[in-house]
């Protein structure tokens, strides 16, 4: 018997992009309110698990074929990079740094390092989530 899951499938579209978009806005917010790498890497990562659980792997990794475990690695690299690049400008370690640039479009914006060193932990937590979720759903 095949299931009919029409309604699923198109509910889960739409319910994804607002997971997704709850994940960049606490990715984002989390310098200055709850939030940051970790929590908006998890929300991130269930976005991605729900597409998983509502189609089959083979459909998820033909749109989407990351291998997990290297987006873990390089989210960790990413991290550590950032921690270990204040020592190559005489800083303490896990030292960051911030200022007002003028960007084309989008005008004078405030950027800093820790959004770099959060986008690290975000990768990071994806790439684990992810991929412990797909070894437990692994037959064997």
């Amino acid at each position: 018997m095949k299931i009919n899951d029409v309604i699923l499938k198109t509910v889960v579209k739409g319910v994804v992009f607002i997971i997704l978009t709850l994940g960049v806005y606490l990715f984002f917010s989390g310098h200055n309110a709850p939030g940051g790498g970790f929590i908006g890497g998890l929300v991130l990562g269930s976005g991605i698990v729900l597409l998983y659980l509502t189609y089959d792997i083979e459909t998820i990794h033909r749109k989407m074929p990351f291998d997990f475990k290297k987006v873990a690695a390089f989210g960790v690299l990413l991290a550590t990079g950032t921690a270990i690049g204040s020592l190559y400008f005489e800083a303490p370690f896990l030292t960051q740094t911030d200022g007002y640039f003028t960007l084309p479009i989008l005008g004078e914006k405030h950027l800093s390092t820790v959004t770099i060193f959060e986008a690290g932990v975000a990768l990071t937590v994806v790439g684990t989530l992810v991929t412990i979720i797909l070894s437990i759903s692994e037959d064997e």
